[in-house]
């Protein structure tokens, strides 16, 4: 992991999740979503909303009524590169996530990758958990 000094936080480290998850997305899906934004709910939940993902082949299935292979084929992947997910936002974070889910959907077309991430450290001065 890089340098504590060098993690991310506020708007810098949503933007870049954004733009590691379009990354990602194209690397191994060939194509970028048409639409990305990340999200920090509360301290803990980053949330990452992808629009317009499936692939030309896979919108050919959905139309011939073969959802269920899309979604099953999907989430074998998901759960197969999980791992480059989470180092992804990890190394931006600076904190561990604590689980992963990803799950996408069909009418509409989407994406949502949520990250649970470990509590910050304590501060000395007030108890509170301190987001790095």
């Amino acid at each position: 992991m890089p340098a504590p000094d060098a993690f991310l936080t506020g708007d810098a480290l949503l933007i870049a999740v954004t733009d590691a998850m379009i990354a990602l997305h194209e690397r191994y899906h060939h194509r970028a979503p048409v639409t990305a934004k990340t999200r920090l709910l509360g301290d803990d939940l980053l949330a990452c909303v992808l629009g317009g993902v499936y692939t030309d082949v896979e919108k050919t299935m959905i139309e011939l009524q073969r959802t269920t292979i899309v979604q099953e084929t999907r989430s074998a992947f998901q759960n197969a590169m999980q791992h480059k997910f989470i180092d992804v936002v990890e190394r931006l974070s600076g904190r561990d996530v604590l689980a992963f889910i990803s799950n996408h959907h069909v009418g509409p077309d989407m994406e949502i990758e949520l990250f649970l991430l470990k509590p910050g450290a304590v501060s000395a001065a007030g108890g509170h958990p301190v987001t790095i």
